[in-house]
């Protein structure tokens, strides 16, 4: 496994919509654990592949259950509405008050290509839709209500 450079905002990969995912490879398969590694490691809670530069629909969330892994995603139900403070790994330091679904169903595959639904509230309802959007070439700052605002997060001390 490896740390991959995550791609901050500004980069044109950001923007561009990501490709489905038709098989298993041995290098989908690195890609995947590469992204577990490198959100863990930059304390995130998801990571779409776009974010590390690589135009595929795949995405991994762990909101403190363990990784979750997505691959060509698609929201199936939303329902309710959360507001509240969103960043993202691609705008390091950075913040805005967005507005998501409480609950969100997803349909997707997981890392052995086998379909899952998968349902979620709060903040795992929030990651699913960041994450999807991400795949769209779409970021959080699309939906802000109002500016960002800076944000510093404290290391964990170990």
């Amino acid at each position: 496994m490896a740390l991959r450079t995550i791609r901050i905002q500004g980069d044109e990969v950001l923007n561009k919509r990501c490709r489905e995912v038709t098989e298993m490879t041995p290098r989908i398969a690195t890609l995947i654990e590469d992204m577990i590694e490198t959100m863990d490691h930059a304390n995130g809670v998801g990571l779409a592949a776009c974010q590390v530069g690589i135009l595929k629909r795949i995405v991994v969330i762990d909101v403190g259950d363990g990784p979750i892994v997505l691959i060509n995603p698609e929201i199936l139900e939303t329902e309710g509405s959360q507001t509240g403070d969103e960043g993202c790994l691609s705008l390091p330091g950075k913040a805005g008050v967005v507005t998501r679904p409480n609950y969100v169903k997803v349909r997707a595959l997981d890392e052995n290509m086998v379909e899952r639904e998968l349902e979620g509230t709060e903040l795992l309802a929030r990651a699913f839709c960041h994450e999807i959007d991400h795949l769209d070439g779409h970021l959080y700052t699309e939906l802000v209500e109002g500016d960002l605002f800076d944000v510093r997060y404290e290391e964990e001390e170990e």
